[in-house]
C-alpha cells in the first residue's frame, strides 16, 4: 500500500496497513531547503521541491500547496508585503465598505499568485501524484474575508452591517470553488481549506457566517471531482459539532481540543480526522522519545477511527530531523 492509498483508504473507512502521517509542512520545509520565506511563497516550483524534500526524507503519506492566506487577497489587487522570512501579507484591507465590493475584479485563478500556487500543485502531482497524496489549497470563504477587510473590521462589519457581511462572503464563495476546481484540474485529488479565523466567533455566529459558506465550498470541490480537507487551528470545542456538517472529508484537529472529543464528534459519526500533538511542546521542546510517545497515545486514544497522526497545526523550523523522524515512525512503532 503506497501513501495515496493508504490516505485515501482511511478517508473512506478502508483498511490500511498503517495510520498515515500527514503534517503540514511550511516553515520546516522551506528551512530544510535551505530558501527563504519569500522563495518559498512566491516561486511555485521552488515550493515544490521543498515538499518534495521532505516526502524523501521522511517518507510523510502527504503533502500540502499551503505557504500564507493571501493568494486570493493579492490577485484581487491588494498591496502585498513580502517579507524574506515571514509569510506575504496585504499591507491595508482591501475592502471597507460595499464601494469597494464594486471594485473587486474577477481574478483568473490560473494567473497570479493563485496560478503560482496551481503551478506547484502541477509539479508535487507530476513527481509523486500516482504515490502520494498532493492537496491543493484554499481558505475557506469567512478566513478570506477576514484577510480582505482585516479580522477586527470584519468582526464589526458581522454586528453592524449583516447584509454587506454577507454580500462578501457569498462573492468570495465563487471565487474559492473556482480556486480550488483550478487546483484540482492540476491534478491535486483533494484540497486543504483553511478556516482559522472562525475559531474566534461563537456556535451561533459560525452558524450563520462561515458554516453555510464552508458547505457550499465543500460541495463546489466534491462537484468537480475533488475531497477537501477542513483545517480551523484554534481552540473549536464550542464549534466541532457543527464544523462536522460542513462536508469536508477529513478534519484537522487543533492541540487545543481533546482529541478524545475528535473522537466523541468525528470517531462516532464516521468522519475521517487528523491530530493533534502541540506542535510546540510536543515537538519543538520535546526529544525524539516524548514526541513518539504523545504520537503514540494519539494513536491510542483514536484507534478504531478513521485518523491520521498530525501534529494541531504546522511543524516549527526549530523542530530537529530526529524528533520529527520519530513522529514519522510512530505509525509503524505502534501495535
Amino acid at each position: 500500500m503506497n501513501s495515496k492509498q493508504r490516505c485515501l483508504a482511511a478517508i473512506h473507512g478502508k483498511p490500511v496497513d498503517r495510520v498515515p502521517v500527514f503534517p503540514l509542512l511550511m516553515f520546516l520545509a522551506a528551512d530544510r531547503a535551505k530558501i527563504s520565506y519569500r522563495r518559498f511563497a512566491t516561486d511555485g516550483v521552488a515550493f515544490a521541491d521543498a515538499q518534495l524534500n521532505m516526502r524523501e526524507r521522511f517518507g510523510i503519506d502527504a503533502i500540502t500547496a499551503c505557504s500564507d492566506a493571501f493568494r486570493l487577497p493579492a490577485d484581487l489587487g491588494g498591496v502585498m508585503a513580502f517579507p524574506e522570512e515571514k509569510p506575504p501579507y496585504t499591507t491595508e484591507p482591501l475592502v471597507r465598505s460595499s464601494a469597494d465590493v464594486d471594485k473587486l475584479g474577477h481574478p483568473d485563478p490560473s494567473q497570479g499568485r493563485m496560478g503560482d500556487r496551481c503551478r506547484a500543485v502541477r509539479e508535487m502531482v507530476k513527481a509523486v501524484g500516482n504515490e502520494c497524496l498532493v492537496l491543493g489549497w484554499v481558505e475557506m470563504p469567512f478566513a478570506e474575508v477576514c484577510s480582505l477587510c482585516g479580522v477586527s473590521d470584519f468582526m464589526l462589519m458581522m454586528i453592524d452591517d449583516p447584509p454587506l457581511a454577507h454580500r462578501l462572503l457569498e462573492f468570495v464563495t465563487e471565487l474559492e470553488i473556482e480556486f480550488g476546481r483550478a487546483q484540482i484540474e492540476a491534478g491535486a485529488p483533494m484540497i486543504g481549506a483553511g478556516d482559522a479565523a472562525a475559531s474566534l466567533i461563537s456556535p451561533e455566529m459560525y452558524r450563520e457566517f462561515a458554516l453555510p459558506y464552508e458547505q457550499r465550498v465543500c460541495e463546489g470541490i466534491h462537484r468537480a471531482g475533488g475531497l477537501v480537507k477542513l483545517h480551523v487551528c484554534g481552540n473549536t470545542n464550542a464549534l466541532l459539532p457543527d464544523m462536522a456538517r460542513c462536508g469536508a472529508d477529513l478534519f484537522n484537529v487543533d492541540h487545543m481540543v481533546e482529541l478524545k472529543r475528535a473522537v466523541e464528534v468525528y470517531g462516532s459519526d464516521g468522519k475521517c480526522f487528523k491530530g493533534n500533538l502541540n506542535p510546540v511542546a510536543d515537538m519543538l521542546q520535546a526529544a525524539p522519545e516524548q514526541c513518539r510517545n504523545k504520537s503514540l497515545e494519539c494513536l491510542r486514544v483514536a484507534r478504531g477511527c478513521r485518523y491520521m497522526l498530525s501534529p494541531g497545526c504546522e511543524v516549527p523550523p526549530g523542530v530537529s530531523d530526529e524528533v520529527f523522524a520519530a513522529f514519522c515512525r510512530a505509525p509503524t512503532d505502534h501495535t
